[in-house]
Order: C-alpha cells, then structure tokens, then sequence
C-alpha cells in the first residue's frame, strides 16, 4: 500500500506567522545621553583629605588622562577613574581632587571635579590659593601684552607671495 501525499495540501512553514519579542526596556542609546539631570541640585562641598590634592587642569591629554597643576607645587600626569570617563566633562582649567599615589608622585588619580561655584568657594574658605584663577579656559602664561601681538605677524608684498 503505498500512500500519495499531496504536498499543495500541506501546511507550509512559512505560513505560520512570526511575531517579534516585545520591548521590555526603558528605550535605547538616545534616552541614556540624558542623564545628567541631577547636576542641577546642589551637593555637598567635599574637602580634601589626607592623600588627596586639589589640582588645577593644565591640559588634556586624551585617553582618560589630563595635565594638572598640583596645589602643592607639582604637575602631576592624572588618570580620570572610570566612573568619571564619558560621564563628567573636565577641560582645561578646571579644578579637581586628585588621589596621589604613594609609589608614583608623579602620577595621580581625579577624583572629583568641582563646578565652578563649588571651586569658588574652595577659594573662599582658604583651601585654594589666592593666586589660582578660576574660569578661564587654558591655564598658563597667558598675560601676553597686546603690542606683541603684532610682532608675530610677518607682512608679505605682493613680489613676495608670487614668488612663493
């Protein structure tokens, strides 16, 4: 006895219908980018204890790591800890807490970044020197008079430029 099996008649597999997995998180990669509702509230004014140091950003470096100008004298080479990275912006000029290390007093970890009204009363309570500026960008010897700004321009004639 042999049996004939109509294929048409079969129910085929691509028939059934695929239904896709619901969602059940809270969004995706453009809800995680707001994050930073909470800066608005003020914290807690948080002083330096022993094996910190407040710290000035000469630079950054890239790579999670900065230039900084310690408050006890010593530029120091910074690592920004991992819960920092990508979360809390630091740019040049900026004060920080920095952990020093005891093996290496030429690296250091930042800790804390203070808001610029936090820093300004780190200044006021004395734990900031008198000398140390706050908000302004890049730290360094920027007390340049204007009459050298025109000496470092070179004025070409127009002899000059053809022949280049």
């Amino acid at each position: 006895m042999s049996r004939k099996i109509d294929i048409t008649s079969q129910p085929h597999s691509s028939s059934r219908k695929l239904t896709m997995p619901k969602n059940k998180g809270k969004g995706g990669k453009n809800r995680k980018r707001g994050k930073n509702e909470a800066d608005d509230e003020k914290r807690e004014l948080i002083f330096k204890e022993d094996g910190q140091e407040y710290a000035q950003v000469l630079r950054m470096l890239g790579n999670g790591r900065c230039e900084c100008m310690c408050i006890d004298g010593n530029k120091r080479l910074c690592h920004i800890r991992g819960k920092m990275h990508k979360k809390v912006w630091i740019a040049a000029g900026d004060i920080v807490l920095v952990g020093l290390r005891d093996y290496q007093d030429d690296k250091a970890d930042v800790i804390l970044k203070y808001m610029s009204d936090e820093a300004r009363l780190l200044k006021a309570y004395g734990e900031l020197p008198e000398n140390t500026r706050l908000n302004e960008g890049i730290v360094g010897d920027l007390e340049e008079d204007d009459d050298n700004l025109a000496e470092d321009y070179v004025e070409f004639e127009d002899e000059d430029i053809d022949r280049i």
